[in-house]
């Protein structure tokens, strides 16, 4: 398809390519209004490489987009955590030369420093926010810009720093198009996203628990597209940026990168349609459940649901008393409520029996344990769209989009050729001037 041909169809709303074929739009808009605004909030730091790789790959795809804001949020290493975004940005300006030759639209490395903004250095408490941060405001003022677009929020790491913009200004949610990475950090931002399903329902958002992972699992992993092999056939010596690729992982892994290209697909405005970050269906009820008594292995919560375990100790509390749950080797801060009660929230990522105790100073708490079990949401759900959440859009639970116990994840895996090859193109702009091309 030629460009003018491209910009035709995507006037007109019609399929990009033939039947069958990638559903990506190969040539970058034309002009502003086509191009999406988007800012990524993203837990880069620790020893998660995947935020890394998924950043190289934005950078390499930002004459695509109007990227409006980098936010480093929870959860990471240290409380400056912007400093690996202005880290990868110093890479980026070393292949910025080349990648000028081949658009001018690539933001200068100024313009991008200008944008990198230092996100929520905590998880949220029990009301799911807290204080603004520079990048809480970020998001606001982008928000309110004297733009037609919409503002694409791409959810990489914690929540808090969306659900803080939200509570301080919830005038700006007509505005937001949400893109969530969920499943792990689902668990680590409970709060954040409990406060966001409670009190915006009709945010307009994408919840992917799992699809993401389509784009290291399953697809064509044969010869030069395997995990390994792409990076060593591909990615090393392909500029800065390949090269720093290359040095943080193994493998590709990149879980956060489908929110990014699910933008690139004929329409972005419609979950449902197939595309490189996956297709999803309406969301169900979202699932909660509160147990005021400690739960058994009979007892079953949906995967990837908020369960609270609340709990009234008994015996006198110390002064200063404090509780966490600990389970599958993690530990998650307690609250006291204002009923007295302790409170615990957890969000389990994959289908299993779990088991939990608490540690606490509290003689009454110490010590107390439970088991229950996770189970992955029933296909049936998908028929049962929620006039609570019109707007919000999840894992599409069907079994033959499913890798493994994985749901969803073959939306994104059957364009796995596809979108590694354009990734491996986009790699030798890195590495050589325009002009130089064979």
């Amino acid at each position: 398809m030629n460009r003018r041909q491209l910009l035709i169809n995507l006037a007109l709303g019609l399929p990009l390519l033939g039947l069958g074929a990638s559903p990506f739009a190969a040539a970058a808009p034309s002009s502003p209004s086509e191009r999406p605004r988007v800012i990524v909030s993203t837990d880069i730091g620790g020893t998660d490489f995947d935020d890394f790789q998924s950043l190289v790959h934005l950078l390499l795809y930002s004459d695509m987009i109007d990227l409006d804001g980098l936010i480093a949020s929870p959860w990471g290493e240290g409380r400056d955590r912007k400093r690996h975004l202005l880290d990868i940005i110093a890479v980026y300006e070393k292949d910025y030369p080349n990648l000028r030759t081949w658009s001018d639209r690539y933001p200068t490395p100024d313009r991008l420093r200008a944008v990198a903004k230092q996100g929520g250095s905590d998880l949220a408490g029990p009301q799911g926010w807290g204080q603004p941060t520079e990048g809480s405001q970020w998001i606001i003022e982008n928000a309110r810009r004297d733009d037609p677009r919409p503002l694409w929020v791409l959810l990489w790491g914690g929540f808090e720093d969306l659900a803080q913009a939200l509570h301080d200004a919830p005038s700006i949610k007509g505005k937001l198009r949400v893109y969530m990475i969920g499943g792990p950090n689902k668990k680590w931002s409970t709060n954040a996203y409990d406060y966001l399903a409670r009190a915006h329902p009709d945010l307009w958002i994408i919840e992917n628990n799992a699809t993401y992972r389509g784009w290291f699992l399953g697809g064509d992993q044969s010869g030069d597209l395997g995990n390994a092999s792409f990076i060593n056939r591909h990615v090393k010596g392909a500029g800065a940026l390949g090269d720093y690729f290359a040095s943080i992982g193994p493998d590709i892994k990149m879980g956060d990168t489908p929110a990014l290209t699910y933008l690139f697909g004929a329409t972005p405005a419609n979950p449902a349609a197939d595309g490189w970050g996956g297709h999803f269906v309406r969301a169900w009820d979202r699932p909660r459940v509160t147990y005021t008594t400690p739960p058994t292995a009979a007892d079953v919560v949906e995967t990837f649901a908020i369960m609270e375990l609340v709990y009234r100790p008994a015996g006198t509390a110390p002064a200063q008393p404090h509780a966490h749950l600990v389970v599958d080797k993690q530990e998650f801060d307690g609250y006291l409520g204002v009923d007295g009660a302790w409170h615990f929230l957890f969000s389990p990522k994959e289908a299993k029996t779990w088991s939990y105790r608490i540690r606490s100073n509290h003689p009454g708490l110490d010590g107390q344990a439970g088991v229950f079990t996770s189970r992955m949401p029933a296909p049936e759900l998908a028929r049962q769209p929620s006039a609570r959440y019109p707007n919000w859009w999840t894992d599409d639970p069907a079994p033959q989009f499913s890798e493994g116990p994985h749901q969803g994840a073959k939306t994104v895996s059957r364009w796995r050729a596809d979108f590694l090859r354009d990734f491996a193109a986009r790699l030798r702009r890195a590495k050589a001037p325009a002009d130089a091309r064979s």
